[in-house]
């Protein structure tokens, strides 16, 4: 029975791989023709492939908040690579991610067509992400990113790095922060966090072999970016996650510089 209910959940996921490579496809073909996508259109479709994708995960998903009804930087706490399609099926978004997931089979050109914003680790390039960041909120196409900069197991939160809230100041854009919590047996999941050298594969096998999970979306009250500087941006937003998820304040108040980077 569980190797049918395997079976079952890999065809599903397969089936809405297909369609998301043809949404791809078409994307691709638009660009040869020379014939202009918005990024609001890709973000619109990556959507739709988002909620067909959250759909065949095996979770059981609650959300909490009202959404955001004017474009915003979404930041998030990053326990697993299913944040993605569970936050993006939420509402037209792109994301921020980190360049490895670019040279992901199917996955990273999927990201690409996406309108997905990549980063490379202590790459040098933080000035020309934040000039496509701000291009990107200018056009005001809603972007999520992870400012942790990391996976955890959904048991802690890292420091929130405030170089990459540096665009919501630059152009006035608000903060949408969201606190996500996986759950099994009313106990932090321990399957679903995608952490270390874990791979996607190995890593769907688990998750497809076990019954449902549980996750909830928290959308926490927006935070405005006007006249902040980056590191106690990042604080606030790192606050509101903490307490939502944890109900406690151990993160330490950022010393105030003279000057924002």
């Amino acid at each position: 029975m569980q190797r049918l209910r395997v079976i079952a959940r890999i065809v599903r996921v397969m089936l809405v791989v297909l369609f998301g490579l043809g949404m791809a496809t078409l994307f691709s073909l638009y660009e040869r023709l020379g014939v202009a996508t918005s990024a609001q259109r890709r973000q619109r479709w990556s959507q739709r492939f988002m909620r067909r994708l959250s759909g065949a995960l095996p979770f059981k998903v609650r959300v909490v908040g009202q959404l955001p009804q004017q474009p915003m930087l979404w930041v998030s706490n990053h326990v697993s690579w299913t944040d993605i399609p569970l936050l993006g099926m939420l509402a037209p978004l792109s994301f921020l991610s980190k360049a490895e997931v670019r040279s992901w089979p199917v996955a990273g050109w999927l990201a690409l067509k996406a309108g997905t914003l990549f980063i490379r680790r202590g790459g040098g390039d933080s000035q020309l992400l934040r000039k496509q960041i701000n291009q990107h909120l200018d056009q005001a196409c809603p972007l999520l990113i992870f400012p942790e900069g990391t996976t955890t197991d959904g048991r802690s939160l890292r420091t929130f790095h405030g170089r990459l809230l540096a665009s919501a100041i630059d152009t006035g854009t608000p903060l949408q922060p969201v606190a996500l919590r996986y759950l099994r047996d009313g106990k932090p999941d321990p399957i679903a966090p995608f952490i270390g050298d874990d791979d996607l594969l190995s890593h769907l096998m688990r998750l497809f072999s076990q019954d449902c999970g549980e996750v909830e979306i928290q959308l926490l009250e927006p935070i405005a970016s006007h006249g902040e500087e980056r590191a106690a941006l990042a604080f606030k937003a790192q606050l509101a996650v903490q307490v939502a998820l944890f109900g406690a304040e151990p993160v330490a108040q950022p010393q105030r510089r003279a000057k924002a980077a």
